[in-house]
């Protein structure tokens, strides 16, 4: 009967363990710069802004929208865009419209409607979507007056003081961009959009807020915010290279010398994903294009003349998303690396596991704790939803590692939208709409990690390894839910996707 040989099979545990470690000791150092992103933020009060009342002042404004197959929201956000409080001789607004279907008839509706009541409001529609959402701004760009461009995505619903707000940061010369905190109509509509909400909370309130206040690169998010025309053209222009065309602009903008300003208090509601596989579909092109644009940046940024602590503190945000590969090869690794260690080794370091496991999921919770502490009054009701946060950002790591290898090795393709259902609260529903989209092979390998890791969990308790058993339970609940959900959706059976909704009074 074939064996292994005592020598060789030492060797290859050495070997697994030391790749177990390495990818933990990877994972940590992220942590401690979550640590250190934090430390920047806290202790810092937010940048205040008030609303200019001086109309002389006013510069000429075009507000882009740009729109691809919007039928449920599209209406929405013109409205809400007519409706922005500025001089109507000095704002244009720009319906960049690329959609195949009805869509188009609902803008040109919209469009006719508000430009009878005295607004400069124009659809431009293209026939193909050359360069995509880049391709568009470009375009529209071409035909645009305004000095000042601002943006919004179709999910977004700015409010009327927006540009009155926005416009006066302009008054410093080095200005070149100006970027909101993105706000959420319907984040208690279900456990996922209240999950999502802490996710783009700790992106916005920590890793923005604290990259502007400590003086490094930040980015424009593609849509609630506001360029100076002329920081567009001097960096480049739109380009449609990656997926992520905010990201990549963003960093040629700063590397040319232009000046960011966040607006922390300065909120703009918009429509969270209902569906998990709309969300995955969201975290996927923000993963692949994220790592296209690191590939495209990381030279030029090192070659450059800006501090070695900002050199740094980029490179860990534009390479971010190459933990979700690191991430899964752990998931792998966790159960086999208990098989192989005794319930002795573990007791014997088990304050080295503690160590590693502070820096990678107790820095996280803090990180989403301290997101919600800053701005929300009713933080403590959103204490439960933290660890199950985590959880999903684990259980997002199949989706994403596939994102972070297709930027890596894939070409840029097509621009994939994030589908919208125009869901407000708790009485629509979306279960019947159009966009909706279906991927099956995904959602089983999650299964099957979840299933692999409650094996993972059973056995740890059997052999006493209790220390380990919240460790491998956000990946068993991560990969669960993730998996769970995409196929019960898929289904239709919304009524046991396990995402109740919840009160809005909590």
């Amino acid at each position: 009967m074939f064996s292994i040989e005592p020598a060789v099979s030492a060797s290859i545990e050495s070997i697994f363990l030391a790749s177990y470690f390495l990818i933990i000791v990877c994972l940590s150092i992220y942590g401690i710069h979550r640590c250190y992103l934090l430390y920047l933020y806290r202790g810092i009060k937010p940048h205040k802004n008030s609303v200019s009342k001086n109309q002389e002042q006013y510069p000429l404004v075009t507000v882009q929208l740009p729109v691809y197959n919007e039928m449920y929201v599209v209406e929405r956000l013109i409205d809400a865009a007519a409706n922005l409080d500025y001089p109507r001789d000095r704002l244009e607004i720009q319906v960049l419209d690329d959609s195949t279907d009805k869509t188009s008839m609902i803008v040109a509706r919209s469009v006719k409607r508000w430009a009878l009541r005295g607004i400069s409001i124009v659809q431009l529609h293209r026939k193909e979507r050359v360069g995509f959402k880049a391709g568009a701004l470009e375009q529209g760009l071409r035909r645009a007056s305004g000095e000042l461009v601002a943006i919004f995505d179709a999910d977004f619903v700015p409010t009327s003081d927006f540009l009155k707000r926005v416009v006066p940061e302009f008054k410093d010369a080095r200005v070149g961009m100006v970027q909101a905190r993105w706000g959420h109509i319907n984040d208690t509509y279900s456990l996922l959009t209240r999950v999502q909400a802490i996710f783009l909370d700790a992106h916005f309130v920590l890793e923005h807020g604290a990259r502007y206040f400590g003086k490094c690169f930040f980015n424009f998010n593609g849509t609630a915010g506001m360029w100076r025309r002329s920081a567009i053209e001097q960096s480049g222009g739109w380009q449609h290279d990656t997926l992520t065309e905010d990201l990549d602009l963003s960093y040629r903008s700063q590397l040319e010398g232009w000046k960011f300003v966040f607006l922390q208090d300065l909120v703009v509601p918009a429509e969270i994903p209902v569906e998990m596989n709309a969300f995955k579909v969201q975290q996927y092109r923000w993963a692949k294009g994220s790592v296209q644009t690191c590939l495209k940046i990381l030279p030029s940024l090192f070659q450059s003349a800006i501090p070695l602590r900002v050199k740094i503190e980029s490179f860990f945000h534009l390479t971010a998303n190459f933990n979700y590969p690191l991430l899964l090869i752990l998931s792998l690794l966790l159960v086999p690396a208990l098989v192989v260690r005794s319930p002795e080794e573990i007791e014997g370091v088990w304050f080295v596991d503690i160590i590693f496991f502070y820096l990678t999921t107790v820095s996280m919770f803090n990180f989403y704790l301290n997101s919600q502490k800053a701005i929300r009054p009713d933080w403590l009701s959103r204490l439960r939803c933290i660890p199950l946060s985590m959880a999903v950002g684990i259980g997002l790591s199949v989706n994403n590692t596939l994102a972070v290898f297709d930027g890596l090795f894939g070409q840029t393709h097509r621009f994939v939208r994030t589908p919208k259902y125009g869901i407000m609260d708790a009485t629509d529903h979306w279960a019947d709409k159009n966009y909706r989209r279906s991927a099956f092979c995904q959602p089983l390998v999650e299964l099957t990690l979840g299933i692999y890791f409650t094996a993972g969990v059973i056995y740890a308790i059997s052999k006493g390894m209790f220390v380990t058993v919240p460790f491998l339970a956000i990946f068993q609940i991560g990969f669960l839910y993730v998996g769970v959900i995409s196929i019960l959706q898929q289904c239709n059976l919304t009524a046991l996707n396990f995402s109740p909704r919840l009160r809005t009074n909590q």
